[in-house]
């Protein structure tokens, strides 16, 4: 099957990005970003000059060797610059284009460690998210800045963003040697080991996932590890999206359709996505209702809930969701029932998504309080999660890379 970069985008990065640029707020904050850049040039390269060390040809030949393998298959055309930073951590980035230049940078760790196969993935994975624009959407921007998005938008930027991460995968894996190379690129990625110290086994690599599904066997229920509520898919759901994509017709010519591929990597992430706020079940039912009563006892922590903090709430569960006859006393007395029933009731993914999405809706207000973390924090005790987990949804940085 002849096939061409955009080809293997996946359907549903395209459907949510679409649906993005298009959304008002997410215009709203890229005009003011291009405002911005009018005034003057952030000048991503001068800073890259003053922190980083630039590859030149004769400095990095095979570096540079990768590069013009996936810019071939890829059908990049835009001159690239290649640096690398200081880290002791695998990874790699790439920054929308500035001047009619894209900059691909590396940690030296990565450059040291990764073979050349594993560089011809990573290296195609970032060239990947600039092909299908994904910088488009200045997510990290949006999430952080200063015009913070509603409660739902937020929650759709991190689905948008997880598919955005299988696309560019799909990018780096159609210039990458195997499956086998993909799925030792993304252990390391993910574990920050070499071959020097564990030897790696794609079989179990996979198996974590399989793990994975004995402990949910219900569909949309999640997975009780704190890196799959990120902007990235956690990392045995990529190389097994990766191992359906090299099942298709994209690598073989007996292999799955685009629609059987496209349906398994769909049902495949929505182990990652629970959709609770349209069950109706007991479960669901449960953890809706803890949703709302500590979104509203968060926003009312830090002296009490503003006209700003109304109109984010009622933009998470709709117009006129919070009227002026809620009585916060006695929401704060039913607290600990709710908890208490979503424990009972909710497994350990489960809780953590309500947590996760109780963490995306106190960042959509702007900086998080001391006050409003202790709230976040009492929530998650008493849903027998550790409270590193709020922790680390209010910290992490949101950028793609």
């Amino acid at each position: 099957m002849s096939i061409n970069a955009n080809d293997i985008r996946s359907r549903n990065d395209k459907k949510l990005f679409d649906l993005l640029v298009a959304d008002p707020d997410v215009k709203k904050v890229k005009h003011v970003v291009e405002r911005m850049e009018e005034k003057g040039p952030i000048s991503i390269r001068r800073q890259l000059l003053a922190t980083s060390v630039r590859l030149s040809p004769s400095m990095a030949p095979q570096v540079h060797k990768f590069k013009s393998h996936c810019v071939e298959a890829l059908g990049v055309d835009i001159p690239i610059e290649l640096y690398v930073y200081n880290s002791a951590q695998f990874n790699a980035a790439c920054v929308k284009p500035e001047e009619g230049r894209l900059f691909v940078m590396f940690s030296s760790s990565l450059l040291e460690a990764f073979d050349e196969g594993e560089m011809l993935f990573i290296m195609g994975h970032e060239l990947g998210h600039h092909l299908y624009q994904h910088h488009d959407i200045p997510i990290g921007y949006i999430l952080r800045g200063p015009h913070r998005p509603s409660p739902k938008l937020a929650l759709q930027l991190f689905a948008w963003s997880r598919y955005a991460e299988i696309s560019a995968d799909r990018a780096g894996a159609h210039c990458a040697p195997s499956f086998e190379v993909v799925g030792r690129s993304l252990f390391r990625l993910a574990s920050g080991l070499s071959e020097q110290v564990v030897q790696f086994s794609l079989k179990e690599f996979l198996n974590q996932l399989d793990d994975m599904q004995v402990e949910n066997t219900q569909p949309s229920q999640g997975a009780p590890k704190e890196d799959w509520f990120s902007t990235h898919p956690f990392s045995p759901l990529r190389v097994k999206a990766l191992e359906l994509f090299f099942d298709s017709v994209f690598v073989k010519d007996d292999g799955l359709s685009v629609d059987e591929l496209e349906m398994s990597v769909h049902r495949l992430m929505a182990l990652m996505e629970p959709n609770y706020l349209d069950g109706r079940t007991k479960t669901t039912e449960t953890m809706r209702r803890l949703l709302f009563a500590g979104a509203v006892l968060i926003a009312e922590a830090s002296g009490g809930i503003d006209d700003k903090e109304i109109e984010r709430f009622e933009g998470f569960f709709g117009k006129g969701t919070f009227s002026d006859e809620l009585d916060l006393n006695r929401l704060k007395q039913e607290l600990p029932h709710r908890i208490e029933q979503t424990r009972e009731h909710a497994s350990v993914a489960q809780r953590m998504q309500v947590l996760h999405d109780l963490c995306l809706m106190a960042r959509a207000s702007g900086w998080v309080t001391a006050a409003e973390r202790e709230v976040l924090v009492s929530i998650s005790e008493g849903l027998n999660v550790s409270p590193s987990f709020i922790h680390t949804c209010l910290d992490r940085n949101l950028d793609l890379d």
